[in-house]
């Protein structure tokens, strides 16, 4: 499938996202979005799961929030089920008991940090025929079921790596691996965005390409008609756009805001954040 039938969000979907509909504050369901791929992340980690996996994963969540609302799914249960789902895709497997065993040992730690204990975080794993295991086995099995019927079976995904290579190599940035390795970081930390699911796969490497040459101080031709962002068919304001939303994942945060995404991973807790701040549909 060529790069260029890789499924975007709409316009209509973009500026009302469903959960947006539902009264989830913008700033809130962008951090809850990033906080459900770091959960994605961290498991892919625990699992050695290989990073294809893992990215593959992170993009479908994210197409996934501009057809549902986080009223409606847990961002806990979609990670899961988006990671066990992204693993069969790239023909890299994970047993359902391993992936829900690590998803348990995840969300007991963010149970504990919101419990702020002063001893050490220490896994108690679940009961072999306990409850807990089947619920979040019923969980996982809905979300995976989810994602496919609402994303209309089209999972298809193009990862960036490949193509940043290709354009380093255009650039004469292959010796360079301080600028090899940062930009990858970039396309890495984009994945707890939504830019995989706004922009095509050549706009957001030339965003990377774009903030790193900005951090490490490399002198590329930026000076019209010879911008080099226009070799790879790169419109400017997209570019800027992506660079937007990347570096808004490193801007500081309250403890405050911090504790509040910790306390909305289920579905439950963000039905009951709606009732209690009286968020009104503007």
């Amino acid at each position: 499938m060529p790069a260029d039938l890789v499924p975007l969000a709409s316009t209509s979907q973009i500026e009302r996202t469903p959960s947006k509909e539902d009264g989830i504050p913008a700033d809130l369901e962008e951090d809850l979005r990033a906080f459900g791929c770091k959960l994605i992340h961290e498991a892919g980690i625990l699992l050695k799961q290989k990073q294809v996996a893992v990215a593959t994963a992170q993009i479908l969540y994210q197409r996934f929030w501009y057809t549902t609302s986080m009223k409606q799914f847990g961002i806990g249960d979609v990670g899961m089920g988006a990671l066990y789902l992204a693993s069969k895709l790239e023909e890299c497997p994970l047993r359902m008991r391993d992936l829900i065993n690590v998803y348990d040992l995840l969300l007991q730690r963010n149970a504990h940090t919101l419990s702020k204990g002063k001893e050490t975080f220490k896994y108690a794993p679940m009961s072999y025929f306990g409850n807990t295991f089947y619920d979040l086995k019923d969980a996982l099995v809905v979300a995976e079921m989810q994602i496919l019927k609402r994303l209309g079976f089209n999972v298809h995904v193009v990862l960036p790596y490949g193509t940043l290579i290709n354009y380093l190599r255009v650039l004469g940035l292959t010796s360079r691996k301080d600028a090899c390795a940062k930009a990858w970081g970039y396309l890495n930390d984009a994945l707890q965005t939504p830019v995989y699911a706004l922009y095509a796969v050549p706009t957001i490497v030339s965003a990377a390409i774009l903030l790193t040459s900005r951090h490490l101080d490399i002198a590329l031709p930026s000076s019209s008609p010879n911008c080099w962002w226009d070799l790879f068919d790169a419109p400017w304001e997209d570019v800027w756009s992506v660079c937007g939303y990347i570096m808004r994942l490193y801007r500081d945060r309250t403890p405050e805001d911090r504790m509040r995404v910790l306390k909305l991973v289920s579905k439950k807790d963000v039905r009951r954040w709606l009732e209690d701040n009286a968020v009104t549909l503007s």
